[in-house]
């Protein structure tokens, strides 16, 4: 079973604008962290772009990935739910893998911090770029919160299921072509045990 991280397993929310918000004051620019907080999913680069000028977006993402690591990762939290959705995985002899468009480096430390058992961890992919990884793992299913987790199942030759704690609501999940959307992880455990 694969599993996006930002918003399906971890809610990453405060940290992020935590960080947002002190790059907005170091580089002397407007980014509204609030706004940002509403539409992650997507490489920290597209989001940069919103507020910065291209030119200035290596650098910034630079900076935002030397600030994440003690200003974000410490207050991150899991999501409802999501202990049980990756125990009952296990319970059941699966194994778990993690892929998200988060950085190796900070996916891995969140992970860790939560606790959560997994048995990989694979970042810095988004969209159909998570296949292959879901493919060489032989995931049958990935989870995940975003429209373009829809993809990276499609890519990867797994189920999409998907929950409704990101920026898009059951309808507009089920209206992507989610295989299954749920509202949010506290129904996974329900569905993963008929499912399997």
């Amino acid at each position: 079973m694969g599993f996006d991280l930002d918003m399906t397993l971890a809610d990453t929310r405060s940290g992020i604008a935590a960080v947002y918000d002190q790059l907005a004051e170091r580089l002397g620019v407007a980014i509204d962290s609030a706004t940002v907080i509403t539409r992650l999913g997507p490489p920290l680069e597209y989001e940069l772009a919103n507020w910065l000028p291209p030119h200035d977006v290596p650098a910034a993402a630079t900076l935002f990935r030397q600030l994440y690591p003690e200003v974000a990762v410490p207050v991150h939290t899991a999501m409802t739910g999501a202990y049980d959705a990756v125990r009952a995985v296990r319970e059941a002899g699966g194994r778990v893998i993690v892929v998200t468009g988060k950085n190796l480096r900070d996916a891995t430390s969140t992970v860790e911090l939560l606790g959560f058992e997994v048995d990989e961890i694979v970042g810095s992919v988004f969209g159909a770029e998570k296949g292959s990884a879901l493919a060489r793992f032989g995931a049958a299913a990935y989870v995940g919160d975003h429209v373009a987790d829809i993809e990276a199942a499609r890519a990867g030759g797994a189920v999409s299921v998907t929950v409704a704690t990101g920026p898009y609501t059951v309808g507009e999940l089920r209206d992507h072509g989610a295989d299954v959307a749920l509202a949010d992880l506290t129904e996974f455990s329900a569905w993963f045990g008929a499912w399997n």
